[in-house]
């Protein structure tokens, strides 16, 4: 499926897109939000839930690699690489 072809989709077909072909990638929070971004056919999608909730509020879709920004500043590797 493409970008445009998932943004097209209501939010209940998109988060069933998600659980069938979306890899969860990282998890974080940001303010009262539980976010997980999920790589997807060629392009990511981050989850927007308010903490401790179930229901996605809302899903942020992008291809470029900046949008990656908040979850690589989280990575950690080991001291001895």
């Amino acid at each position: 499926m493409t970008i445009t072809a998932f943004k097209a989709l209501h939010q209940r077909c998109q988060t069933e897109h998600l659980a069938q072909h979306g890899t969860p990638l990282a998890e974080r929070q940001e303010d009262s939000f539980d976010l997980t971004l999920y790589a997807v056919e060629g392009f990511y999608a981050e989850t927007w839930r308010s903490r401790g909730e179930e229901q996605i509020l809302f899903i942020h879709v992008f291809q470029k690699p900046a949008g990656l920004g908040e979850y690589l500043a989280r990575v950690q590797l080991p001291a001895n690489l």
